[in-house]
């Protein structure tokens, strides 16, 4: 939707981020997760897209009143301008907003900005002091490099799916699109490191982030495992591969996590549970016995914890420092009292659709306020009049 291109802008949170300008190629997920982060830190992020359409996300459901709530979780705060960086008056647009800007982030596929004249190279030389983040599914290097690709893609090819879901059972997606989101926090971070490094030394410098380099670094013990062992890692369902008791286990009506993960407590939980002789079992005295012997000590302890309900053991747990859980759902977890006092349901007013709730940011900084509310969520353009002044008023 296009609205008033004379629209007041955003006023950035106070963070340390203030003072930054981020332009914002990007669009979908993986990108615009990165420049929610930033904006949520301070950085003014003005978000470029194209004409008519805007970002792809704005088509995206669930939709209120028209508007797209995935878009709108994603771009609250931002600025809005619709360019076509092939017309050469908006290309000029363009070039002179990054003449005055700290940070350009896209998630193109390799090569699309060479060919449009904007590549790193090119600008670097221009805007020496511009750092260039570039997030892709594959990377600026390599042979896929050239490949294009979505969430579900580098889930698959990264090996994350081969290691959820159950034993036997058919190839699983982590329920949240973490190829995107792991690729966009990753990229907040090396934004972050060589704004940094900029302050240090006046050199800008380029940020390459693969969604399939980020699926890799996420794959941690499954890579010590193999590396240690030879063998292939597959999916165990809701247990840790490497410490026992730390898993779901099912009570009297229905799952609850505990995650023992010491040999202390788990001869606490064993007296909690009245059953203080598995603590003495040779097959469960020590962790690596303990998951040699997993399927047994897992017979064991739902027999025991059939007597109670989850709600009973929770509460006799945590009164004896038991590390253990619920299995909440997303109704749940946005009701939990605790999720609510750190702040991270917060609000974001639209004219047209209301006030909407989403989740809020988990950096929580001694020196900042954390509001409850983020500023609106840009319609397409929306910024224009504002973006153009403000940038002939920094010649």
């Amino acid at each position: 939707m296009t609205s008033d291109p004379s629209a007041q802008p955003p006023v950035p949170p106070k963070g340390p981020l203030n003072g930054i300008t981020v332009i914002d190629l990007t669009r979908v997920l993986a990108g615009p997760y990165c420049t929610m982060v930033l904006s949520d830190l301070g950085a003014r992020v003005i978000k470029v897209e194209r004409p008519k359409v805007g970002d792809d996300a704005r088509h995206i459901g669930p939709f209120v009143k028209g508007k797209s709530a995935y878009f709108m979780s994603l771009n609250r705060g931002k600025e809005s301008i619709a360019l076509d960086l092939k017309d050469d008056q908006d290309r000029d647009i363009f070039l002179k907003m990054l003449e005055n800007a700290d940070v350009l982030v896209e998630n193109y596929r390799p090569g699309t900005m060479e060919k449009l004249g904007l590549g790193w190279d090119t600008l670097k030389a221009r805007f020496p002091k511009l750092i260039y983040a570039a997030a892709s599914g594959f990377g600026h290097s390599g042979p896929y490099s050239k490949r294009p690709a979505y969430d579900m893609v580098v889930q698959g090819m990264g090996g994350i799916m081969s290691l959820t879901g159950h034993e036997g059972s058919p190839p699983t997606r982590v329920g949240t699109s973490v190829g995107d989101i792991t690729a966009g926090l990753f990229t907040a971070i090396g934004i972050s490191s060589a704004l940094y490094h900029r302050a240090m030394t006046g050199e800008a410098q380029k940020i390459d982030v693969a969604m399939l380099d980020c699926q890799v670094a996420l794959l941690e013990n499954a890579i010590a495992r193999y590396f240690a062992s030879g063998e292939i890692p597959g999916p165990l369902g809701a247990r840790h591969p490497s410490i026992t008791p730390f898993q779901a286990y099912h009570a009297k009506d229905g799952y609850l996590i505990i995650a023992a993960g010491n040999d202390g407590l788990f001869k606490r939980l064993t007296e909690e549970i009245a059953r203080p002789e598995l603590a003495a079992d040779a097959r469960f005295t020590s962790n690596q016995a303990r998951c040699d012997h997993v399927h047994e000590l897992t017979t064991q302890l739902e027999t025991a914890l059939a007597a109670k309900s989850v709600e009973d053991w929770l509460a006799q747990f945590e009164a004896v420092g038991i590390p253990c859980g619920p299995i909440n759902n997303v109704e749940q977890v946005l009701s939990d009292p605790h999720v609510l006092s750190r702040n991270m349901v917060v609000e974001a007013d639209d004219p047209e659709t209301g006030t909407l709730k989403m989740a809020g940011n988990p950096i929580k900084l001694s020196s900042f306020d954390d509001p409850p509310t983020r500023g609106p969520v840009p319609d397409l353009d929306a910024h224009r009049a504002h973006i153009l002044n403000s940038f002939k008023q920094e010649q």
